[in-house]
């Protein structure tokens, strides 16, 4: 099929061949941000299927590129593309909410509840008596999926307004205690979470 013919010249110049490009860096970039956050999470057999698929697309979007050098809106196409993709890559891993977190609680004051409603969701709990700024704390630490940090946050909003939390990436977690949900989630080895 002749694009020319089909489309006319300027309508595939200046309109057709730039918003292909802007879907290709759109594509590929953020396929590229989901395969770095994949490595980052030790993910070893989704991220070179990541990198094939990005680097393709990646071609592709630059031999068009290349092919239509004096065009400006091929330029503009796949800066666009790259800077959405950026954002929309970050946005999917998000709703993916793939993998496992650390959330580390330091109350100043401790009745038992942070802990008691914690473990009654269905999550593990750790605690240890430790020494702050002010005199003594207890912190409580918790592994949970991705997914299930909105609740947990909920938990702790609800019982101690002004806690101070963290919570950070575990690259890999063994056994440990998690909401039934999350249970039927396992894949691989049973106690083995990602």
């Amino acid at each position: 099929m002749d694009l020319n013919a089909y489309f006319g010249h300027d309508v595939l110049v200046w309109v057709v061949i730039p918003i292909l490009i802007f879907i290709g860096g759109l594509s590929y970039v953020s396929i590229g941000t989901l395969r770095i956050i994949f490595v980052a999470r030790g993910r070893r057999f989704m991220s070179p299927i990541l990198g094939f698929f990005e680097v393709t697309i990646w071609l592709i979007a630059i031999s068009q590129i290349m092919s239509n050098v004096s065009n400006i809106a091929a330029y503009i196409a796949y800066a666009a593309g790259f800077a959405v993709g950026n954002y929309a890559g970050i946005i999917i891993e998000e709703k993916m909410a793939i993998g496992t977190l650390i959330v580390r609680i330091i109350l100043t004051e401790n009745n038992g509840a942070l802990k008691s409603s914690l473990a009654a969701a269905g999550f593990g709990v750790t605690s240890v008596e430790g020494r702050g700024a002010h005199g003594k704390v207890m912190i409580i630490f918790t592994t949970v999926r991705r997914k299930d940090l909105p609740l947990v946050i909920k938990i702790i909003d609800d019982l101690h307004e002004n806690a101070f939390y963290t919570v950070e990436d575990a690259r890999h977690v063994a056994e440990g205690v998690f909401p039934e949900i999350s249970r039927k989630m396992r894949r691989g080895k049973p106690g083995k979470h990602d």
